[in-house]
């Protein structure tokens, strides 16, 4: 198993990036806020860990070790793979999701896309007892600040395949990104991570 990755950011999306590591360029999956914490050209550490299937061998990336471990907890779960675990950590951060948990906020698990009412439900019951106590007392979860982008942007298009990666349909996606940066107006920069919250929160339960 990879466990971590230390080398220069080679490349850097809203889905992905690669990390050269020895010449060697590795492809990793990671959540907005993760990503948005790296810079092409520098040097840069995240925690991994390699999901292996039949046909494909997936590194996915984290900022903190905490976050590696409540992905790979999350999986336990019944109808829980990758997508939708590093989903959750896009949503919400781990002791938000402790707290989701330990509260049976249903409403605030309903926001993960492919999370419904039953497997919200589920997402509670499975997972009570296994994360652990917050380490916080702070409510909620921030994603790190990215780089900053106006409507109309061509980073636009990149919030969008963030949003068609985490499971919403491209055209619920595109809708949801334009009315977002148009209700943000054109009173300055709207920060990509920024952009991306206020999309998943106006999604809220619904699913593409």
């Amino acid at each position: 198993m990879i466990a971590s990755l230390t080398g220069t950011v080679t490349h850097v999306t809203l889905e992905r990036a690669v990390l050269d590591v020895g010449g060697v360029g590795y492809l990793v999956h990671a959540t907005p806020g993760t990503l948005a914490g790296l810079r092409v050209g520098e040097r840069a550490q995240l925690h991994t860990t390699l999901v292996v299937r039949e046909d494909s061998m997936t590194v996915f990336g984290f900022a903190e070790a905490d976050e590696r471990e409540v992905f790979e907890t999350a999986q336990s779960v019944s109808g829980v793979g990758p997508r939708i675990a590093l989903a959750m950590l896009a949503v919400l951060t781990p002791d938000a999701l402790r707290r989701a948990v330990a509260s049976e906020d249903l409403a605030a698990l309903r926001r993960i896309p492919g999370v419904g009412p039953k497997s919200a439900q589920r997402l509670v019951l499975e997972l009570s007892g296994k994360l652990g106590a917050p380490t916080s007392a702070a409510a909620g979860g921030v994603v790190p600040d990215a780089t900053p982008v106006a409507p109309g942007d061509p980073a636009r298009d990149q919030v969008v395949e963030a949003l068609v990666g985490l499971g919403w349909a491209a055209k619920v996606a595109q809708d949801t990104v334009d009315r977002v940066l148009a209700d943000a107006g054109d009173d300055g920069p709207v920060d990509v991570a920024a952009t991306l919250r206020a999309a998943l929160r106006s999604l809220g339960g619904r699913r593409g």
